[in-house]
């Protein structure tokens, strides 16, 4: 006969009905790019990216494999089209400070323009420059102003020879310089005669010769100023014909800039620097490789002055549509923050303003950037600059020091370029709390706390979300397609492993892995389609794959190594429901727990709190028996009891209060002398007030124990008891259900302690009547008398 809190089998599992959904297998649905059941994450997610104010950036938090990546690049990628592209940023060369380069900002595509502008300009003025000073009207004008300087030249040292000659010296010029030579008789004087000269004749040439040297002097001067004269002119000439090449393409280009101050600066010195180097520019490039230096020595680099006009295309967003979404897996400092690159030239280090390269931040400036946070916090230099990035709201770029490397080089500070972006950090609950506690920088940077679920209420709606999750899922790994038989089975493990007939499971990580392994089994069975059998065959071997450490408790039970009855009665002695984790994988199993009565006044003893083995969660647990104890029964007697409380050959330590309801049935049976029903299995905390508080693992708790009763033989009597509130996350498996239609397994639902000793005992609990009295015969009667004696005991023992 059923009794009354006894449960149907149609309320043990949700069972989900595929001919409810319009496709026949998953191959018919569009992938999903949306959330499954995250409406409060998503209207945070959407506030957060619309605020713009400083600070307002994004933290995403929610368990792991819920889709929060996935649905935060999915949408920033659906909002970023609607969105201008940011503008182009360029590096030009600082004429004033050449280690610190110039930002300039153009829009979207304008940087590409620019930097081909230039390129073109360098080339156009290098050949017209050079075509324009080897014309034959350039070399006509030169040879003018060089026969201008020769003629001057000539009557100098005419002048300078007939002054000379009044002394008796005559005055010659040669490459090394001028120099003079005595006269006599009209004849220039060799050394070796003028050595035979008398003294007295080489005394006054001498004399004299001071005074030539002195003109010659003034004479060199004149000559030095004449060949300045000459150079200026010819510079002088030089620029005006270059200047008249290089304003037609200067003004051209600041045509198209006349609005950028910067780019207008950069091509007034471009102009200054091609007159001040036009030589350079005149050179014949063929003799740049002429000589060739020796293999140990560093090749002396030629003076190129037109490298400084090129433009470093920084940021280029000319391909863009709409605003950037950056996301990477590489976080180190350069790959976030750029750098400045170097080159090997024959053993030297070099570098330059074209060398800059940009960062992830760079990238993503102007529209969003996606970090993770335990990725992120791994670097805590990256950390920090990141903080320091949107403080200031502008992005520099600084060579982090390698502490390997002894080498010191020459490094280059380029203006930081504004900052205008959302960062959107994705992590765990606890990763954000310790933010908040230990970074002050923190909440005033991240000011918007994007929460995702890990379930999603069962609805149709809901149902079809997650069946388009699964096609999209098969298409991304070419996996054969679900039917719809098979992806209801799906959505009912997804019930099981939120624990609730009422929701999803939004895991989607672990809903890929049961996929991903079902569709293995398909095409091992040869099959284009993975149906509901290959679902359940997944399901099953997962867990056969970590069953050992299960099947050693069974084996344990089955060779009576572990105590463990499930027939018969007995006092004092219950089988409590325990869950056992061993990594991913949990399984649930029954552990006796007995409990002894005796007089005394030390009240409930936890064994295993008094060997440490309990955790405070159960010994809270423990200590409300006392309570329940005492508003029960000591209301006009004092509670003289001690009562020990032992889970029998469990050394690994106990924690949590599910057991609580257990040990006060054991108690309860210990003083009413009332044996137990050992075909039941009770899980269940308690309160003070008697009522029964839901767990956590109940089917676990329910397979494990029906195993046991599997291995031993179904007598009719075997069941478990549960608390009511944990019947909604009952999702037991195909084999239980069967066996309780068929009314080998029970499971009951109770709401009180009066109901469960009810069910353990056969026996009424017995209520007070309006005297205060229990029921003759009840448990509560019968343990009340045995705490009235133990009272009595106490009271003349202190007498």
């Amino acid at each position: 006969m059923k009794k009354t809190n006894e449960l149907n089998f149609k309320n043990l599992k949700m069972v989900c009905n595929p001919d409810q959904f319009e496709f026949e297998s998953t191959e018919d649905l569009d992938p999903i790019d949306t959330g499954i059941g995250q409406d409060r994450g998503i209207k945070a997610l959407e506030f957060g990216l619309n605020v713009d104010v400083r600070g307002y950036n994004l933290y995403i938090e929610g368990p792991s494999g819920v889709g929060k990546t996935m649905y935060t690049k999915n949408y920033l990628n659906a909002i970023s089209k609607k969105k201008k592209a940011p503008q182009d940023w360029c590096y030009i060369y600082n004429f004033d400070d050449p280690n610190e380069p110039i930002a300039v900002s153009l829009p979207a595509g304008g940087g590409k323009v620019f930097q081909e502008m230039m390129e073109h300009f360098i080339n156009d003025v290098k050949i017209d420059i050079k075509s324009t000073f080897n014309n034959e009207e350039f070399e006509k004008e030169r040879a003018l102003i060089k026969q201008e300087y020769e003629e001057k030249r000539s009557n100098l040292m005419e002048k300078l020879n007939k002054k000379s000659s009044t002394y008796g010296f005559q005055v010659k010029a040669s490459q090394t310089g001028i120099y003079m030579m005595p006269v006599l008789d009209g004849k220039a004087l060799p050394e070796e005669e003028f050595n035979k000269l008398d003294e007295a004749v080489k005394k006054e040439y001498e004399d004299k010769s001071t005074i030539v040297q002195q003109h010659i002097m003034e004479a060199i001067g004149e000559i030095k100023s004449l060949e300045r004269e000459s150079a200026r002119k010819v510079e002088e000439w030089q620029s005006n014909v270059a200047l008249l090449t290089v304003n037609t393409h200067i003004n051209y280009i600041k045509s198209k800039y006349k609005r950028n101050k910067k780019i207008n600066h950069f091509l007034d010195n471009i102009k200054k620097d091609i007159l001040k180097n036009i030589s350079h520019f005149i050179a014949d490039d063929k003799q740049d490789g002429n000589k060739q230096p020796a293999p140990s020595q560093a090749k002396p680099e030629l003076f190129k002055p037109w490298l400084n006009y090129r433009v470093n295309l920084f940021i280029d967003n000319s391909n863009l549509d709409g605003s950037p979404v950056i996301m990477d897996s590489n976080y180190s400092y350069h790959n976030i923050f750029g750098k400045l690159e170097y080159e090997n030239y024959y053993g030297a280090l070099k570098t330059d303003f074209t060398m800059l390269k940009p960062g992830l931040l760079h990238k993503a400036n102007g529209g969003y950037i996606i970090f993770q946070a335990n990725d992120l916090l791994s670097n805590g230099l990256c950390y920090e600059a990141l903080k320091k990035a949107l403080r200031t709201k502008e992005l520099g770029i600084e060579n982090a020091a390698d502490p390997r490397s002894s080498m010191v080089m020459i490094s280059l500070k380029p203006e930081p370029i504004p900052l205008d972006l959302k960062v959107i950090i994705i992590g765990s609950e606890n990763i954000y709390q310790n933010l908040l506690a230990m970074d002050s920088d923190f909440k005033k940077l991240f000011k918007i706390k994007v929460e995702f679920e890990d379930d999603a209420p069962l609805t149709v709606e809901n149902m079809n979300k997650l069946a388009r999750f699964i096609a999209g899922y098969c298409m991304q790994e070419e996996l054969p397609p679900l039917n719809k038989d098979a992806v209801a089975r799906v959505i009912e493990y997804a019930s099981k492993i939120a624990s609730s007939q009422q929701k999803l499971s939004t895991r989607f990580n672990d809903l890929a892995q049961v996929i991903g392994e079902a569709a293995t089994w398909a095409r091992m069975g040869r099959s284009k389609v993975v149906t509901a059998e290959y679902v359940d065959k997944a399901l099953k071997e997962s867990v056969e794959r970590v069953k050992k450490y299960d099947s050693r408790y069974m084996e344990m039970i089955k060779e009576n190594s572990l105590l463990i009855d499930t027939s018969n009665f007995v006092t004092g002695q219950i089988n409590g429901l325990t869950v056992m984790s061993i990594g991913e994988y949990s399984f649930g199993k029954p552990v006796r727990i007995t409990a002894n009565t005796y007089t005394g006044k030390s009240g409930i003893i936890n064994i295993e709190r008094e060997v440490e083995l309990s955790g405070s969660s159960h010994s809270k647990g423990v200590l409300i028996l006392s309570g329940y104890l005492g508003e029960m029964f000591a209301q006009d007697i004092p509670l003289s009891l001690t009562a020990s409380i032992c889970f029998e050959q469990l050394y690994n330590g106990v924690d949590g209060d599910s057991a609580s309801s257990t040990e006060l049935y054991a108690i309860l049976s210990s003083l009413s002398n009332i044996p137990i029903n050992q075909s039941l299995a009770v899980t269940g905390s308690v309160n003070q007030k008697g009522e029964i508080q839901p767990i956590g693992g109940v089917n676990d708790k329910i397979e494990g124990f029906f195993q046991i009763c599997k291995m031993r033989g179904f007598n009719g009597s075997h069941g478990v008891i549960i608390p009511k509130q944990n019947v909604n996350n009952l999702n037991l498996s195909n084999e239980i259900i069967e066996a309780v239609k068929k009314g080998d397994f029970h499971i009951y639902a109770i709401s009180t302690i009066e109901e469960g000793i009810e069910l353990l005992t056969g026996v009424p609990a017995g209520k007070k009547d309006i005297n205060g009295n229990f029921p003759a015969g009840s448990v509560n009667y019968l343990a009340y008398e045995k705490l009235k004696k133990y009272a009595e005991i106490s009271r003349k023992m202190k007498s």
